[in-house]
């Protein structure tokens, strides 16, 4: 039989003996019984008497008075729960509670007894937390519950890989069913407590927390309702108090007040020179002033545009300002202009900074402005300057013994960083976090992206004078957090990456932690820059269309690759030293390039500069200095004075200008003007001493079918560097890539000989061909068709017939020419006979000739081909003659028509 929990009347230590119920009977009935204190030392104890019903309970605020068996309110100071039982203080382990150590899964015969025998559960303070090491420990507490009852407690269960359970066994040690929700406790987040709540109905219950994994699991504020009695009150634990009679709590001392154990008041401190926390169980004196209790902030843009840095003492203040070696508050720096935007948010006459609109982009010093054509904006959240947090972001600070640092900042903004603030005490966490809801690739990339769905890039740097440790962490989908990196002690600023791999709602949390007691702490860490998601540029999206007359040309630059590369030189400096520039473009795709600096220190190792990591610069074209290993004797090649050439992206052309960028095309001539260059612009906003206006880069791509898709980059013959002038620089990417995608313009049928009624029809490229992708040649054809043979037939049939009817006319003109010249002949001969009779004045009328209807004229009408026919079929008749009017009286004219 497991003990019940011991419970003991306020004058049980000052009599011989203490009442006690029997275990209720059948009938639900139980006596009250006196117990000697020691057995044998007394004689006379008091008989026993029928004690009240076992389902007898006092309220809250009240305790059961054995001797006279009534419920008797708490006195102050002191507090009661009636039917529960709460244990929320845990400075030492309580009575009922132990630990059990098992055997580790796969682990050697005696491996147990040799290694966890020493493994528990520990008291805290303010919680319970669980082993450290490798071992299964289970936290049990056994408890007699005289109706249904609850059990509720408070817990941390912040990592996926710890198995931690609760469960509710009977007195005979076996597991009672229970749903899962109800055994498996959910994960809470980082630093978070959750409460749980289980209803019970047994009698004899004994309860288990069972952990397994390294990392701890913590308990506190155990609750447990439905026990048969309470038979005194609790005390109220220092820095608490319960003002009044019948308590069921005790509240905490205020502020700058302390308690003892059992107190009905808090006493207040000495102000001037001691201060107290909330729930103080005593006074501490006041340290003076230092750094660390001390804060800098920018405020907040006014209507002017106008901030100011101010310095504030860390609340609440406990530091004496007028003691000796306390410093005081510094003053208040000059009103000064406010910093621009964030990239991907522009001022619209406020004082405060509003995103884009979508399909917009600006760099947070202008307004937001569309892409140019053929671009699309890049979407990320991208932070320069921390003037106010972010809405996307929440700081906090956490200490699991210690709720003193819940109500401060964990991260101050500080202008052109954002660095972790001082805290209550060592060992707090101070939080910052930044809520991405997903991620959305560029269009141009989303089918080549392979794995990557996004990345979060941060710059930090860490300055501690003692241990201090930094953790970055990230909960995918609000399951669970992991750290995903950790850095320990001092960090020169260097850069962070992170790739997504899968498109999902994620938090990113960084975690700072000063340890060992750290008296000096400055801005650790003080930089950090994330790049995630908002409109902040825009970039080309590997498409460029061009319409000259009725020609369109279209081209997709994407098989050129993401980066391109080039290392002009090698150049010398004027001790000798080799070096080489070399160049990363990137102009469409939406991957970045990146340029490396691993120079820190040229008197740390090798091995030592790759732990520091190198720094970056990622921009659309950076230059880097390349100093070969064998320059200076280095066994890897150093990358050096990595400068940015261009970070924002103006536009495409095929013009030799573009916002006041111009291109000079004698640098780079052309040999052929069938396929025009298309030139991408771009400019930096970074300014230096020769370059008041910044750098712009222009970079030409032109279509060589000769190179490959990726191609190749050059600089100009005449500027070596990129640059003639410092300023402007221009590169030339020649590439199969860069020609326009194929249409049916491009090539041309070719027409087969024709073979037994068929012919082929076959397609071949323009020669030179000056296209990529696009249109495909299309398939050889074959269709029917007349031979040579039928052509030679038909035109031999058309000649002979020409011949045949070209005779038969020629022989019909003939044929009546010479008709008409013997009547010719006929009518000379009559008009020059000499004879006796007269000249006759009219040609004879043959018979049926009316010779009224004669003209003076002569006049022959040609005949008709109706009339020829029907001449020639007159004469087979008989009737072989033509009437000619003859007139001579009137006219001696002659007409044939």
């Amino acid at each position: 039989m497991l003990p019940s929990p011991l419970l003991l009347s306020p004058w049980r230590w000052f009599t011989d003996y203490y009442f006690e119920y029997t275990e209720c009977d059948s009938t639900g009935s139980r006596w009250r019984v006196a117990i000697p204190q020691h057995p044998g030392a007394c004689t006379g104890l008091p008989a026993p008497v029928r004690g009240t019903e076992c389902t007898f309970s006092c309220k809250a605020g009240e305790f059961l008075e054995m001797s006279a068996q009534e419920c008797t309110q708490c006195a102050a100071g002191s507090y009661s729960l009636g039917s529960g039982i709460r244990f929320d203080q845990w400075d030492y382990m309580p009575i009922g509670f132990s630990s059990l150590a098992t055997s580790l899964e796969n682990s050697l015969p005696g491996y147990n007894s040799l290694t966890c025998n020493s493994s528990s559960w520990a008291p805290q303070g303010n919680y319970l937390e669980s082993n450290r090491d490798e071992c299964t420990v289970s936290l049990i507490y056994a408890v007699h519950l005289k109706k249904q009852g609850s059990v509720s407690f408070d817990y941390q269960y912040p990592d996926s890989n710890l198995l931690f359970e609760f469960f509710i066994q009977n007195d005979q040690c076996q597991e009672m069913d229970q749903s899962d929700d109800k055994k498996w406790l959910k994960l809470t987040k980082h630093g978070e407590w959750a409460t749980h709540t289980v209803n019970v109905s047994q009698r004899l219950v004994v309860l288990r927390w069972g952990k397994k994994v390294v990392n701890p699991a913590l308990l506190k504020n155990i609750h447990i309702e439905g026990v048969a009695y309470t038979s005194e009150c609790f005390p109220c634990k220092p820095g608490s108090f319960s003002r009044v009679p019948g308590s069921s709590s005790c509240e905490p001392c205020p502020r700058d007040t302390y308690s003892g154990h059992g107190a009905s008041s808090c006493t207040p401190c000495n102000t001037s020179t001691q201060y107290a926390a909330e729930g103080s169980g005593s006074c501490k004196d006041r340290p003076p002033c230092s750094m660390k209790d001390y804060f800098q902030i920018h405020t907040a843009c006014d209507q002017e545009r106008k901030t100011q840095v101010i310095f504030k003492w860390v609340e609440p203040k406990i530091c004496l300002e007028n003691v000796t070696g306390a410093v005081t508050l510094p003053p208040s720096g000059e009103r000064e202009p406010c910093p621009p935007c964030n990239p991907g948010f522009y001022n619209n006459d406020t004082a405060t900074c509003s995103p884009c609109p979508p399909g917009t982009f600006s760099d947070g010093m202008k307004p937001c402005q569309q892409c140019p054509a053929g671009s699309e904006p890049t979407l990320g959240y991208e932070y320069k300057w921390w003037n106010v947090l972010p809405s996307n972001m929440k700081t906090s600070c956490f200490n699991v013994g210690n709720s003193k640092c819940d109500s401060m900042n964990g991260w101050e903004v500080a202008g052109n960083h954002i660095q972790a603030g001082a805290g209550s005490s060592d060992n707090d966490y101070l939080i910052l976090n930044l809520h991405v809801p997903g991620f959305k690739l560029p269009t141009s990339v989303s089918s080549h992206s392979g794995e990557e769905f996004g990345r979060i890039t941060f710059e930090f740097e860490t300055s501690c004078t003692a241990d201090c440790e930094l953790y970055f962490m990230m909960d995918v989908n609000r399951k669970s957090t992991k750290i995903v990196e950790s850095w320990e002690k001092n960090k020169t600023r260097q850069t962070y990456t992170h790739i997504m791999t899968k498109n999902a709602s994620v938090s990113y949390t960084w975690a700072f932690q000063r340890t060992n007691q750290a008296s000096d702490v400055s801005g650790t860490p003080d930089t950090c820059v994330f790049v995630f998601q908002e409109h902040s540029l825009c970039y080309s999206d590997c498409h460029f269309t061009y319409t000259e007359g009725n020609a369109t040309l279209t081209f997709d630059f994407s098989s050129l690759g993401p980066v391109g590369s080039l290392m002009n030189g090698p150049s010398f400096t004027s001790k000798g030293t080799k070096y080489f520039h070399h160049f990363n473009i990137s102009i469409c795709g939406g991957k970045l390039a990146v340029c490396t600096d691993n120079v820190t220190d040229l008197s740390i190792t090798d091995s030592q500069r790759e732990k520091e990591g190198p720094n970056a610069i990622t921009t659309f074209i950076c230059q880097s200095t390349i100093i070969p290993a064998s320059g200076r004797g280095f066994h890897t090649a150093l990358s050096s004075q990595s400068i940015n050439l261009a970070d924002t992206f103006v536009g495409t052309t095929v013009d030799n200008n573009l916002e006041g960028i111009s291109v000079t095309p004698d640098l780079f001539p052309k040999t052929s003007k069938k396929v025009p260059d298309v030139n991408f612009y771009y400019r930096s906003l970074e300014t230096t001493s020769s370059c008041e206006s910044g750098r712009s880069v222009v970079v030409t791509l032109r279509c060589n079918p000769d190179k490959s898709t990726t191609g190749e980059l050059s600089v100009p013959s005449q500027c070596p560097a990129g640059t003639c002038d410092g300023c402007t620089f221009q590169f030339l990417w020649e590439s199969s890539g860069a020609c326009p995608t194929c249409t049916e313009r491009d090539y041309h049928q070719i027409e087969g000989v024709c073979k037994g009624g068929n012919q082929d029809l076959l397609y071949v490229w323009n020669e030179p061909k000056l296209c990529m992708g696009g249109v495909p040649l299309p398939a050889k054809k074959t269709q029917t068709c007349e031979g040579i043979e039928f052509w030679i037939q038909l035109g031999a049939g058309l000649g002979a017939f020409t011949a045949v009817l070209l005779v038969s006319l020629t022989c019909y003109f003939w044929k009546k020419n010479k008709r008409l010249e013997y009547k010719y002949s006929r009518l000379v001969m009559s008009a020059n006979k000499e004879c006796e009779m007269p000249v006759a004045d009219s040609c004879a009328v043959m018979e049926g000739e009316n010779e009224a209807d004669m003209e003076d004229e002569v006049v022959y009408t040609k005949p008709s081909l109706l009339g020829k026919l029907k001449a020639i079929a007159s004469k087979r008749n008989g009737d072989n003659y033509e009437n000619v009017q003859l007139n001579s009286a009137h006219s001696k004219t002659l007409v044939w028509s």
